[in-house]
């Protein structure tokens, strides 16, 4: 059982047998049998139709030896349920159809019921459970509020995030009310997540960083102790962000028993920034996968060396896995991981 047990131990800030790694988007379009499903599906079937997010989840399971699966979904399918209208191009990715622009459009947006609503996740979920059969646990996850509402805010991706900070500056208490009827919605959809089958659950507040510390304690840390302290204590819950070295430990005051950190600050360093009360995941920057196969053993050998074999360490990406990744490549990093990380 060692292998089934190492992710959710190191989530409880125990020693596995070696260290644990799994990576963010390691399904999708660097995998060959991915990009082969998705000539013949959309984007958004994949994600809705149960049987394919089964398979799509399973691909990179089947291809490389890691210690967790995640579901195979979207952060902002729940977003489309609330009446905003959702569809993804492959120019300019997900794009929301009814952005937020007024007041009256946070009083519009309906109540999300998972059940009802997102039956083809929580099916999706179960269908894993059943195909993985103990062999390692199956994460679910959610976007975070803050960035859930940036994509409300904006109708889509953006570089400078205008918008959002225009509204959260000039309307607190309207922004207020859009961060609590989010924080609703996500815990009530990861806690759906947990009664199917999810074995921990991740919160992407991918687009957090972009706030300073004072920002993110004044308008978002407060929606945020309330989602991890309403969630299902049963399993474990992951915390993460992109470009949050500043927020890390307001991050880590939130709540979550692991957090996740970027690239950008070195993981003992981060560490050191939070205290040692929760666990920890990363944090190898995407791109060392494009190097040489020997870059990526020095790259992976560099993390752990910085962990030092401390309990609650998960290995990951300090992002997804990018487009056009050497399939070999990630490989390789998992196999350095088991290898080097038990006498790290």
């Amino acid at each position: 059982m060692a292998k089934a047990d190492r992710f959710l131990k190191a989530c409880k800030m125990e020693l596995p047998d070696c260290t644990p790694v799994w990576l963010m988007r390691q399904a999708g379009r660097y995998m060959e049998e991915y990009r082969r499903l998705r000539e013949r599906h959309t984007f958004k079937e994949m994600c809705q139709t149960p049987e394919l997010a089964v398979e799509v989840t399973l691909q990179p399971v089947r291809r490389f030896d890691l210690d967790a699966a995640i579901i195979f979904s979207d952060i902002l399918l729940p977003l489309e349920k609330m009446g905003v209208g959702l569809r993804y191009s492959d120019a300019e990715g997900p794009l929301l159809d009814r952005p937020i622009q007024t007041n009256d459009d946070i009083d519009a947006l309906g109540p999300v019921d998972p059940e009802e609503d997102l039956p083809y996740v929580l099916k999706a979920i179960e269908l894993t459970r059943a195909e993985l059969d103990g062999a390692i646990p199956l994460i679910g996850f959610s976007g975070g509020p803050f960035t859930l509402a940036s994509y409300l805010l904006e109708g889509g991706g953006s570089k400078y995030y205008r918008l959002t900070k225009g509204f959260m500056y000039t309307d607190a208490t309207a922004f207020d009310l859009l961060m609590e009827k989010l924080t609703d919605m996500v815990v009530d959809y990861l806690n759906a997540q947990i009664r199917h089958g999810a074995q921990a659950i991740q919160v992407f507040d991918s687009w957090v960083g972009i706030l300073s510390a004072a920002d993110y304690e004044r308008y978002v840390m407060g929606h945020m102790k309330r989602l991890f302290a309403s969630l299902d204590r049963s399993v474990p819950s992951i915390h993460f962000g992109v470009d949050t070295c500043h927020l890390l430990p307001l991050m880590s005051d939130a709540g979550g028993d692991v957090i996740g950190v970027d690239w950008r600050v070195p993981i003992d360093q981060a560490r050191e920034s939070m205290g040692r009360s929760c666990a920890i995941q990363g944090n190898l920057d995407p791109a060392a996968l494009f190097g040489p196969m020997r870059h990526v053993q020095e790259q992976v050998r560099e993390v752990l060396r910085r962990v030092g074999g401390a309990p609650g360490h998960i290995f990951n990406l300090g992002h997804g896995v990018m487009p056009g990744t050497p399939v070999e490549n990630v490989d390789v990093l998992v196999r350095e991981v088991h290898e080097y990380g038990a006498g790290a």
